[in-house]
């Protein structure tokens, strides 16, 4: 059984890194509110079918729509629209590795509402490593640096945030209910596809099917695995696993996405990039490593199990 999710771990690292490439191709032919309303739409596909299945969603959960609303806007709607801006901005390799930073960014808005991540030397060590790996990368002194790839820089980094927050959120408001986070993924995917749904103007958007291979990548490369499939690897990874080693698949994606941005779209990575992306997951790493061991086998250390896994890529 353990090989088994050894594979699912490697499918789960590859899918999220995929994403940056699906969401950049896809960008070139509609816009990114219809990229976000088919991407969450397609993953709540797969996630609502297993939690009726498994029974997870139950009338009385309704008595918390509101905080089922906030966080289908901080880790649904609005998270997915900022990455997909971001991405159609700058180029997919270098969103691959800003979105390395989200773990630094959890932390650190933990760290200021909650109050209970440990902050110690080697905490901020990793974030000095981390925000300069960012700082190489945004290059807000360079006078050459666009106001276009500024935006951009700014939509990823609006999208992390709203990662952060979620979890900041969900930590507070809805690890105490004892639901299911299969059902609070369930109820987050689906307030947001709604809202996407109502919202979005759809004028254009039949221009994906100009290319089957975009379209085929956007509605099941970035939708159907990258997020509603990814979020049940994710957690058999977890449950096969433990929670320390499926975090560390979200090391692996930055990677991918360099290689398919370089090596498929012909973008161009500077060496700087690479040391950037390097400084960026050292920091992670050392960040993490600073963190107490009291966490269970079956806890998740840099993420709330209320938030879906597939929605930090």
């Amino acid at each position: 059984m353990k090989n088994n999710a050894y594979i699912v771990f490697g499918f789960l690292a590859l899918v999220w890194g995929m994403t940056f490439l699906f969401n950049k191709t896809a960008s070139t032919l509609i816009t990114p509110t219809q990229i976000a309303t088919v991407r969450v739409f397609m993953g709540f596909l797969p996630v609502l079918a297993v939690a009726v299945i498994g029974r997870k969603l139950k009338w009385r959960h309704l008595r918390y729509a509101h905080h089922f609303i906030a966080m289908s806007v901080l880790a649904g709607s609005l998270y997915y629209f900022s990455f997909a801006k971001g991405i159609q901005l700058l180029p997919s390799s270098l969103a691959g590795m800003l979105s390395g930073a989200i773990p630094m960014i959890s932390f650190v808005t933990a760290a200021i509402f909650l109050r209970d991540e440990p902050i110690n030397r080697r905490s901020m060590l990793g974030l000095m490593f981390g925000f300069a790996g960012v700082a190489m990368i945004a290059r807000p002194w360079d006078a050459s640096i666009s106001a276009h790839d500024l935006a951009g820089f700014g939509y990823v980094g609006l999208g992390s945030l709203c990662v952060g927050l979620s979890f900041v959120y969900a930590r507070k408001f809805l690890s105490p209910l004892g639901i299911s986070p299969l059902a609070l993924c369930t109820y987050q995917l689906g307030i947001a596809s709604l809202t996407l749904l109502v919202t979005t103007d759809f004028t254009g958007a039949t221009a994906i099917f100009d290319n089957g291979w975009i379209a085929l990548g956007l509605f099941f490369g970035l939708g159907l695995f990258g997020t509603g499939i990814a979020y049940l690897c994710y957690y058999y990874v977890v449950e096969k696993l433990g929670a320390v080693k499926a975090a560390s698949a979200t090391y692996i994606p930055p990677i991918i996405a360099v290689l398919t941005g370089s090596l498929i779209l012909g973008e161009t990575v500077r060496l700087l990039d690479l040391v950037a992306m390097a400084a960026i997951m050292t920091g992670v790493v050392v960040m993490q490593s600073g963190r107490p061991r009291k966490a269970n086998r079956n806890s998740i250390p840099s993420r709330s199990p209320e938030l879906c896994p597939a929605t930090n890529r």
